[in-house]
């Protein structure tokens, strides 16, 4: 995790928190690691913290996480903005969702991702676009607070490729339109 570089158009939370650059794209920051151990259902009763929690923030240079999963529960809480998710759950078909952080109508301030769901992450299109200004540009952004139980760890995270993607999608009616919209947020992972 590096610190982000500076840009104008950059949102001064990442400042003033502290903010690092996180490899899902965006900034974070870790917040809390329970100093408790537990042994996680979701890696063969390894032991984990029982919980950690980050800070998650989105901006105008930064508008995007990739696709991901985390084997334990993920629970998103708003502080402010906004951001859609993207979900997929596998199965055949797979099912695909999409939930608004937000304060407006039909939007929500809390969302549950469970385990083994894929899940990514953006500013609204239309929020962006919205953004013409250097100063409305430095406003743009959605922070929230990440919960994870059992608390996280990179063994118990996974980045989604291209071909798992189009494996995943296979079985969906008119599937072409999403796998357009979501190829650019597959993490590009070099294998050796």
């Amino acid at each position: 995790m590096t610190a982000p570089v500076d840009s104008p158009t950059q949102n001064p939370l990442v400042k003033q928190l502290g903010l690092l650059s996180h490899p899902e794209g965006g900034y974070f920051l870790e917040t809390d690691r329970q100093p408790h151990e537990v042994p996680s259902p979701f890696v063969g009763g390894g032991l984990r913290s029982l919980a950690t929690s980050i800070y998650y923030l989105l901006d105008y240079d930064s508008p995007n996480g990739v696709i991901h999963m985390n084997k334990s529960v993920t629970y998103h809480v708003l502080h402010h903005g906004r951001v859609e998710y993207t979900l997929i759950t596998p199965g055949t078909p797979s099912t695909v969702e999409k939930h608004v952080l937000g304060a407006g109508a039909g939007e929500t301030r809390q969302l549950l991702v469970g385990t083994g769901v894929w899940k990514m992450s953006r500013l609204l299109p239309e929020d962006m676009r919205q953004a013409k200004t250097v100063q409305a540009k430095r406003n743009l952004g959605c922070l929230i607070t990440e919960v994870v139980v059992p608390g996280f760890h990179w063994e118990d995270h996974k980045f989604l490729t291209k071909e798992s993607l189009l494996e995943l999608l296979k079985d969906i009616p008119d599937k072409e339109g999403l796998i357009s919209e979501l190829v650019p947020h597959v993490k590009n992972i070099q294998v050796a």
